[in-house]
């Protein structure tokens, strides 16, 4: 279906890079600081521009932006797939991952506005869950493919086969029929209030990112942390007086819409179980790309194979209860992730049957949260309203990711983090990655709590029953 081939190409740009990140960062000589960003910028520059180009969708066609946003793909898989060793290395990597991001930014709310707009009741259902199995699905084909394709015949050769894909995608939407808001208004775009979020999330990014590399109490990290919050509160100000405003904060009145959107930002940031887990067995496991994606298979199957089974339980028993129970499967999930004390080989184990229900809890809960968003939108606000829960997905994953990975390379170097675990968990084999190994854990340990916010935030929004929504 042309709505999951969209979705599979966005969540393989962004997350092809997690899992040979560090073959990557080897071949171009650059540093995890670097890779950390590389991984995090796509989904951040996602975030940043989805609700503007879902407005630009409403009033100029949807099938006109998902056409740009395959071309921007185009461009930065060509950008990433050619990237030059050496001084050019980062400048093409950043560019070409931040192209990307700008392609999620017009496929995603543009093809779910067409998804509500050809589409009711049942029939939406069945589409959103096409749609997801595309949206997550995606995120779990990435690292087994991503591993496959770097060890048979190089990690450049995933961005070419993304350019495949993205023009067997133009070719699947010919006969596409164009779609826009029903109420054609003039739109102008919130210019003063898209610098400043621009320059609040990016200032926040390189504070994450980088934090650890120029200090975290150094002049330059106190002034974007300054840079931020400044930003933050004009960005905020500058909305709330706005008639034109790119986030329209009325759409959080609808306490339903509210929780799908707050939880989707969380439970997207588990994200970052996925590029620690995966650099714990490469880095301190020394388990190859392909091992490591191996490992992933179970996720893979596991959210495309049940993705119709969150739609069946949001007719049966409404949004809530799978939402939840989404959340609480993958969060067990992170926890079979989370023991890097054992041993390799049993590791590997809770590994596999970790990454499988990590799939299982995120096919229960995408659906349904889709479908809860956008049943609480109004036709006119359809594109903007699905960007800013697309936004909430992007911005949840790039910040997840970074804080993940960010913790985990400020630890898994410092052999002195350690050492405050000694009498309280045994590691067992080798002592030499016990500091990866304790960054791991750590790491991931963060993801949990991200979970049991999403839970809380679905509890105190989101009704009981069949009519949630």
């Amino acid at each position: 279906m042309f709505w999951r081939r969209c979705q599979q190409i966005c969540r393989l740009n962004y997350r092809l890079v997690s899992n040979i990140a560090p073959v990557m960062g080897r071949d171009l000589g650059l540093g995890a600081s670097t890779m950390n960003t590389a991984v995090a910028i796509t989904s951040l520059f996602s975030g940043i521009f989805i609700v503007v180009i879902g407005g630009l969708a409403d009033r100029m066609g949807r099938v006109r932006i998902v056409r740009i946003g395959f071309y921007l793909s185009i461009l930065g898989s060509l950008l990433v797939g050619l990237a030059p060793a050496g001084r050019l290395a980062s400048p093409f990597l950043l560019t070409g991952r931040a192209l990307q991001g700008l392609s999620g930014a017009c496929i995603m709310p543009a093809s779910l506005a067409l998804v509500k707009t050809y589409w009711d009741g049942a029939a939406r259902q069945r589409a959103v869950s096409l749609w997801s199995i595309g949206s997550w699905g995606g995120s779990g084909v990435c690292a087994l493919f991503g591993g496959l394709m770097t060890q048979s015949l190089g990690w450049r050769y995933i961005f070419f086969a993304s350019i495949l894909v993205a023009l067997f995608g133009l070719l699947l939407m010919r006969s596409t029929p164009e779609s826009r808001a029903a109420t054609q208004y003039t739109y102008h775009i919130d210019l003063a209030g898209l610098i400043t979020f621009m320059i609040a999330m990016v200032a926040l990014q390189v504070v994450v990112t980088q934090g650890n590399k120029l200090g975290w109490t150094s002049p330059a990290a106190l002034i974007l942390i300054a840079v931020t919050l400044v930003a933050g509160f004009l960005f905020f100000r500058i909305e709330a007086r706005s008639s034109a405003a790119f986030v329209d904060f009325s759409l959080f009145a609808n306490p339903v819409y509210t929780g799908a959107t707050v939880s989707n930002f969380l439970l997207n940031a588990v994200a970052g179980t996925l590029i620690v887990s995966l650099e714990l067995v490469q880095l301190g496991g020394n388990m190859t790309a392909q091992q490591a994606g191996l490992l992933t298979l179970g996720y893979a199957v596991a959210i495309i194979a049940f993705i119709r089974v969150g739609e069946k339980l949001l007719q049966r028993f409404g949004a809530r209860k799978p939402m939840v129970w989404g959340c609480l499967i993958t969060g067990v999930a992170i926890l079979f992730l989370s023991p890097a004390n054992l041993l390799l080989t049993d590791y590997r184990v809770l590994a596999i049957i970790g990454y499988t229900l990590f799939g299982v809890g995120l096919a229960f809960y995408a659906t349904p949260s889709t479908d809860a968003a956008l049943s609480s939108l109004p036709e006119s606000q359809a594109g903007a309203g699905s960007g800013i829960y697309k936004m909430a997905s992007s911005l949840g994953a790039a910040f997840g990711v970074a804080i993940s990975a960010a913790i985990f390379t400020a630890l898994s170097t410092n052999t002195d983090s350690a050492r405050w675990m000694e009498g309280i968990i045994t590691f067992y084999g080798r002592q030499d990655n016990v500091a990866i190994r304790t960054a791991a854990m750590i790491a991931l340990m963060f993801n949990v709590l991200m979970v049991a916010a999403a839970i809380m935030s679905i509890m105190l929004t989101i009704p009981h029953g069949k009519k949630a929504h």
